[in-house]
C-alpha cells in the first residue's frame, strides 16, 4: 500500500519536469503527506498538462458522504478496472502523483523508500470528481494505484505504488487511450529503489520538513 509519502519539488521544478502548467494554488512542500490532504498531481485537459491539486482519498461521484475518502486513497491495480468507485476514474480521469519517495513500516521502524538513480518519481493516480450535497461544492480528489512488491522491496510490505516510468507516464495521461487493457499492463511492478530506516517523527502527521528523510541507524541495518 502507500498510506504515506514525500513531495518536496516546487511547482516550477514539477512545471518542468512534466512539461505543464500549474492551475491552481499548489500545496507547500511536504515530507510527510497524508490520506485526506491536498497534493500536486499532473493531469492532461485540452490537450496540454497541468499542475492541479486535489485531495488525496478519492470520494467516488456517487458517493453520499466525503468520509469515504480515507478509505480510498489506494486502488488495487488488480481490482481498478471492476471496482464501481475507481473503473470509470481507469478510463476517463488518470493522472499522475509526482513524489521523492513513499515510507513503508517494518515492525515499528518507518523506511523511506526512493529511486537509487536519484529524483523523483511519478505515481500512477486516478482523479474524481464529487458534488457535496449539503454545499453544492466540487470536491476534487485522488488516489494512487497499487501493485504487488517488486522482489527487493517485498520484504518491507506485500505492495508498493505503482511508479511509471516516463514512456508509460505518455500512454497514461493519454485521453485517448479508453481501453482497460493496455492501462492494465502498465500497472506492475518496478526495480531500482532503496529503502533506509528513518527517524520515529515521521509517524505523526503533525510533523514535517526534510529531517523526516534523513537516515537513521537501525539494528542489523543501515540502507537496503
Amino acid at each position: 500500500m502507500c498510506g504515506r509519502y514525500s513531495a518536496s519539488y516546487p511547482p516550477d521544478l514539477l512545471a518542468e519536469t512534466y512539461r505543464a502548467t500549474v492551475v491552481d494554488e499548489p500545496p507547500p512542500p511536504s515530507w510527510n503527506v497524508a490520506p485526506t490532504d491536498p497534493v500536486s498531481v499532473v493531469v492532461t485537459r485540452d490537450g496540454g498538462r497541468e499542475v492541479r491539486t486535489l485531495r488525496w482519498g478519492l470520494i467516488p461521484s456517487w458517493a453520499t458522504d466525503r468520509r469515504v475518502a480515507s478509505r480510498m486513497v489506494n486502488a488495487r491495480a488488480e481490482t481498478v478496472a471492476t471496482k464501481p468507485a475507481f473503473r470509470s476514474a481507469l478510463v476517463r480521469r488518470r493522472c499522475l502523483v509526482p513524489a521523492d519517495g513513499w515510507y513503508e513500516w517494518r515492525a515499528k521502524q518507518p523506511f523511506h523508500i526512493a529511486s537509487r538513480a536519484g529524483g523523483g518519481v511519478a505515481f500512477a493516480g486516478l482523479c474524481e470528481v464529487w458534488r457535496d450535497p449539503s454545499t453544492e461544492d466540487l470536491v476534487r480528489t485522488c488516489a494512487i494505484v497499487t501493485t504487488a512488491a517488486s522482489a527487493e522491496l517485498s520484504y518491507l510490505h506485500e505492495r508498493m505504488p505503482v511508479v511509471l516510468p516516463a514512456d508509460a507516464q505518455d500512454v497514461w495521461l493519454d485521453r485517448s487511450v479508453e481501453d482497460a487493457e493496455p492501462l492494465l499492463g502498465l500497472l506492475v511492478p518496478s526495480d531500482g529503489f532503496a529503502a533506509y530506516p528513518v527517524g520515529g517523527a515521521v509517524n505523526s502527521v503533525r510533523n514535517n520538513g526534510p529531517a523526516l528523510v534523513e537516515p537513521v541507524p537501525a539494528d542489523g541495518g543501515g540502507l537496503f
